[in-house]
C-alpha cells in the first residue's frame, strides 16, 4: 500500500509514521523538513510547502496514493487545496480534525462520532468544524473518499499536557504554586501517540472507514488535579495546587482561556466502540503514569529543552497573587 502524510514528523503522526512502515506500507511525507522529529528510516520525503499549491504539486509530480493523510489541515482553504490536489490521485483521503469540534460543553456523556459539532468558544474548533462539513459536501457532490479522524488530548515524549510546558514543571521543582483550572474535578483523557497510531494505521487503506468518522482515544479517565499530581510525582516533587476557575484565567489570558472555556474545563469521557469495530486490534495500553516518565526524562536529558516561558510564569504570578488576595 502506498500512503502519503502531509506533515508526518508532528506531535501524532511521529508514533503513526514508523508504525506504518513497520507494517509494510510504502510510506511517503510531503513536508518541509523543518520538524524537531526526525523523518523514520524508510520514509520516502517529498520536499514541498502544502501552504503553497505550486509547490506540493511540483513535489507530488505524477504520483498516485491509495491513502492520503494531510496532520496540518486546520482551514477550508487547506481542504480545498487538497481536494484539487488529490481528487484524483488517491482511494482515501484522511482528514485530523479534533474532538474539540464536539458540542461543548457536552451535554451528554459519553461522545460517540453522532455527538452534535458545537463549540461557540474556540475557533480552531469551529474551523475544523467547517473544514469536515466541506469534506462531507465533496463527498456527496463528486465522492470524495474522506474518512475524518479526531483525536482527542494526545501527547509524545516532548509534550507536556498543561499550558506553559515545561514552565509547569520548573514552577513544581522549585515550590512555586500552580494553577488547576476550576476545582481540578473534571475528568479528561490523555492519549499517548504510539497508542493513537495503532487506531490510526488500521483505517488506512480500510474500505470501512470511506465516508466514515472516528475518535481514537485512551479509555483512561483522570482529573486534572490528578494529572498535575502525576506530572509532578514523575518529576520528583509535590504539586502546589491553587485552583481557579476558568473565566477568570480567561479575563486575564484570552488565549488560556480559549482552550479552557472551548475544551479543557468539561469533563470529556469517549466511547471508543466504532474504532473498536473497525479496527480490532486497536487498544490503548500506555497509562498516563507511564507516558510522562517518559516525557520527564526526554526533558532532563538535555537542559536546552527546559524552556522557561517567562510571560506565562509572570501570567500564572499575578492571577496567583490576585486570586490569593481576594480570599484575604
Amino acid at each position: 500500500m502506498k500512503v502519503l502524510f502531509i506533515g508526518g514528523t508532528g506531535i501524532i503522526s511521529s508514533a503513526c509514521s514508523p508504525l506504518a512502515i513497520e507494517r509494510g506500507i510504502d510510506l511517503y511525507l510531503l513536508n518541509r523538513g523543518q520538524s524537531i522529529r526526525p523523518v523514520p528510516k524508510g520514509a520516502k520525503v517529498l520536499n514541498g510547502d502544502i501552504r503553497d499549491k505550486k509547490s506540493a504539486a511540483a513535489a507530488i509530480g505524477n504520483e498516485h496514493f491509495d491513502v492520503v493523510v494531510d496532520w496540518i489541515a486546520f482551514t477550508t482553504d487547506h481542504i480545498e487545496t487538497d481536494i484539487d490536489l488529490f481528487s484524483d490521485r488517491t482511494g482515501q483521503y484522511i482528514f485530523i480534525s479534533s474532538a474539540s469540534a464536539y458540542q461543548t460543553p457536552p451535554v451528554s456523556l459519553p461522545i460517540t462520532e453522532s455527538t452534535v459539532l458545537a463549540n461557540p468558544h474556540w475557533e480552531y474548533s469551529r474551523n475544523k468544524i467547517a473544514c469536515e462539513e466541506r469534506l462531507i459536501r465533496a463527498y456527496r457532490e463528486r465522492q470524495f473518499p474522506f474518512t475524518i479522524v479526531r483525536p482527542s488530548h494526545t501527547y509524545d515524549q516532548t509534550v507536556l499536557p498543561m499550558e506553559g510546558g515545561y514552565t509547569i514543571v520548573d514552577r513544581m521543582r522549585k515550590g512555586k504554586k500552580v494553577i488547576v483550572h476550576g476545582d481540578g474535578s473534571s475528568l479528561w483523557v490523555l492519549t499517548h501517540h504510539r497508542d493513537f497510531a495503532k487506531g490510526l494505521v488500521g483505517l488506512l487503506g480500510n474500505e470501512q472507514a470511506i465516508g466514515e468518522i472516528f475518535h481514537i482515544t485512551s479509555d483512561e479517565l483522570l482529573t486534572w488535579n490528578a494529572i498535575f499530581e502525576i506530572v509532578a510525582h514523575a518529576a520528583g516533587t509535590k504539586a502546589d495546587i491553587i485552583h481557579v476557575p476558568s473565566d477568570v484565567i480567561a479575563s486575564y489570558d484570552p488565549y488560556w482561556g480559549a482552550g479552557l472555556l472551548g475544551d479543557k474545563m468539561h469533563s470529556m469521557i469517549f466511547d471508543n466502540t466504532k474504532i473498536k469495530r473497525v479496527v480490532p486490534d486497536f487498544k490503548a495500553t500506555i497509562p498516563f503514569a507511564v507516558g510522562i516518565e517518559e516525557v520527564i526524562r526526554w526533558y532532563d536529558a538535555d537542559k536546552s529543552r527546559q524552556k522557561i516561558n517567562e510571560s506565562h510564569n509572570a501570567m500564572m504570578d499575578k492571577i496567583i497573587q490576585a486570586y490569593d488576595a481576594a480570599w484575604k
